[in-house]
């Protein structure tokens, strides 16, 4: 097993999610979160007062997959999400040793 954390532009959501509903990936966690890379921010006018944005707006996509649908899912995420411009944002892939359904206690791929 797998998972998969993206980072994303906010509005490209609706659109990676309906990608990966297409594939049969049947549950997603997102997290609004802030940060910055290449982009390093952007300036803004305020009342008047132009201040800097250090951090921007993004969303944290994560699901935990089997490893077959690994390849397809960063595929899927990498094609919707991309816009072509800076700050389009950054898909990673850890292994998961463990995943436990608190309900029933299932193990394992039962548990996705």
């Amino acid at each position: 097993m797998k998972l998969v954390m993206a980072v994303i532009k906010p509005f490209k959501l609706d659109e990676v999610r309906g990608a990966l509903t297409s594939l049969g990936v049947h549950g997603l966690t997102v997290t609004e979160v802030k940060g910055f890379g290449r982009q390093k921010g952007h300036t803004e006018i305020y009342r008047g007062a132009e201040y800097q944005v250090s951090f921007l707006p993004k969303l944290k996509i994560e699901i935990v997959l089997e490893d077959d649908l690994v390849d397809q899912t960063v595929e899927a995420i990498q094609e919707t999400a991309k816009t072509g411009q800076i700050g389009d944002g950054k898909i990673f892939v850890y292994p998961v040793e463990q995943v436990v359904r608190i309900r029933t206690g299932e193990t394992g791929p039962d548990a996705l």
